[in-house]
């Protein structure tokens, strides 16, 4: 017996008219809400797997798309951290009511704090996955950035893909403006960093930074000595989900 094709995502029109691609799952809350990394979509492993246990809990969430990734609208280059924080903001204002739950990977962890600082009476609690705020700042050598202003934009091979991973002076300029670790950052909800030690993408000092930035008193960081970048291992993702779990079991349903 072969698996019945997942329907196509529900979409979501901008104010411009690019369409927003999204999976709604009805449940009860609060809503967890996927936000994928950088060049990924919502059709990742984490994604796919928390949707599943979700689904199995009776639980709401939300995996979105932002524009010019997945099956979004658009086109990549012309996303900025700016524009796809909107676009996130965008579906919950439309989308969701009551408490949400932030679930953000890599770029999706500096996003969930951006959403998290702009609906504080919404986000409850936020993990991140190898969470990555400011990294166009702390990712990018004095060449890079040189290269960045002459070039308008840098293109470099990814072992998470086939497609180049490209850089837009406009997105760096977007995140440069967003960053976040160089003050307090104002979020008072409980918040989980996890990440692993031997990510070669995003320095695990990244999380325990955050920890120390952020306001609230309940964050953890747990450290994976052995994870990758991905953490999409099979105990990896069981580790998301107890997390997730315990987290939800904090929060009411309504607000």
């Amino acid at each position: 017996m072969t698996d019945t094709p997942a329907a196509p995502p529900a979409l979501f029109a901008r104010p411009d008219g690019l369409r927003l691609a999204y999976r709604h799952r009805a449940g009860t809350g609060p809503t967890m809400v996927f936000l994928p990394g950088y060049m990924s979509d919502m059709e990742g492993s984490k994604a796919i797997a928390l949707d599943r246990w979700a689904a199995s809990q009776g639980r709401a969430m939300l995996r979105m798309d932002y524009a010019g990734c997945g099956a979004s609208d658009g086109r990549f280059a012309d996303g900025t951290l700016a524009s796809w924080r909107d676009d996130v903001l965008l579906l919950l204002d439309n989308l969701v009511e009551g408490p949400v739950v932030l679930v953000g990977s890599s770029m999706g962890g500096w996003l969930a704090l951006l959403v998290a600082l702009a609906r504080p009476d919404q986000v409850k609690a936020l993990v991140g996955i190898a969470a990555a705020p400011d990294f166009t700042q702390w990712g990018f050598t004095d060449a890079d950035k040189a290269l960045l202003q002459t070039e308008g934009r840098i293109e470099e091979p990814t072992p998470y893909g086939d497609q180049p991973y490209v850089t837009t002076l406009d997105f760096w300029q977007s995140g440069q403006a967003l960053r976040l670790l160089e003050g307090e950052i104002g979020i008072d909800c409980p918040v989980r960093l996890l990440h692993g030690q031997q990510d070669e993408d995003v320095p695990w000092a990244i999380a325990v930074r955050t920890a120390e930035r952020v306001r609230s008193s309940d964050v953890q960081t747990l450290l994976i000595k052995d994870g990758d970048h991905r953490l999409s291992r099979d105990g990896d993702i069981a580790l998301l989900i107890r997390t997730v779990a315990a987290l939800q079991a904090l929060i009411p349903d309504s607000f």
